[in-house]
């Protein structure tokens, strides 16, 4: 019997990295992709089967997803949307640009891949799309709106198109990790010094005080924040399971966030979410 195919995207580091590594050792073929050829040489020598795919790139999706098709004779069982960024700053801070720019990259790229694979899934008769969400994605705090925007999105995106997919054999799953131990906010400095002029910001030196020095910090993070290992035993029982649930949550934050957003008022709810 052929083993069961994943198509995962942002394997570079962190999640998407150990769920391509800890898949393939339970026996997935992993079709391991990244924004950066170079990332991909190294997992491709850790024996993974790696090549770019860049969101932001409609070519890019359409050749990658392509040489899935062909390295597996028409099929793919399962799809794991991961790759995604943040641009930390105020919401009044943010330029067009960037919304426009993170947008293609943790939603709309997202959605062109699952279109395309979509057809390969009917074809065959079953499969499943992972979309890998976030805390963030049902609660919002205070310098994470671009990133939060992005997940609120893909959430009302993936709710809709799981219920569609009810007359077919595809399933349609959220995973929403809350603090993972990853390279997330060293790849967020990156975006933060291309779009924000935080000097030139009323909130200056609510900058300095706060966002910098988290950013720029030594402070290791949430105290419990998990492993990306976590978010891979999650990932594997969502894909195990005969009937699996629409939406997974990864941490005690995450869990935590949820019961908050169901029980409290707006107005407390916004007070413990300012001090996040």
């Amino acid at each position: 019997m052929a083993r069961r195919s994943i198509l995962i995207t942002g394997c570079s580091s962190g999640i998407g990295r150990d769920a391509a590594l800890g898949l393939s050792r339970n026996g997935w073929r992993v079709f391991a992709t990244c924004r950066n050829p170079e990332d991909c040489a190294g997992l491709a020598a850790e024996g993974l089967e790696s090549f770019p795919l860049d969101y932001a790139d409609p070519a890019s999706i359409e050749a990658a997803l392509a040489r899935v098709i062909d390295a597996t004779g028409g099929t793919l069982d399962a799809l794991y949307n991961n790759g995604a960024y943040a641009i930390p700053g105020a919401v009044e801070d943010l330029p067009r640009d960037a919304l426009r720019s993170i947008f293609e990259s943790n939603l709309f790229g997202w959605h062109d891949l699952t279109r395309r694979v979509i057809p390969v899934m009917r074809a065959q008769g079953h499969g499943r799309i992972l979309n890998c969400s976030s805390v963030l994605g049902y609660v919002s705090t205070p310098w994470r709106g671009a990133y939060s925007a992005t997940k609120f999105a893909l959430e009302g995106l993936t709710d809709a198109l799981r219920l569609e997919m009810r007359d077919t054999p595809i399933k349609v799953i959220l995973i929403q990790p809350g603090p993972i131990g990853t390279a997330f906010r060293q790849n967020a400095i990156k975006q933060f010094e291309r779009w924000i002029d935080w000097e030139g910001s009323a909130r200056a030196e609510q900058y300095r005080n706060s966002l910098l020095k988290r950013l720029y910090g030594t402070d290791t993070g949430d105290r419990f924040e998990l492993p990306p290992e976590a978010v891979t035993a999650v990932i594997s029982r969502a894909l195990d399971h005969p009937r699996p649930r629409a939406r997974y949550r990864v941490t005690v934050p995450a869990k935590g966030a949820g019961l908050l957003r169901r029980a409290l008022p707006d107005p407390l709810l916004d007070r413990v979410l300012s001090r996040s």
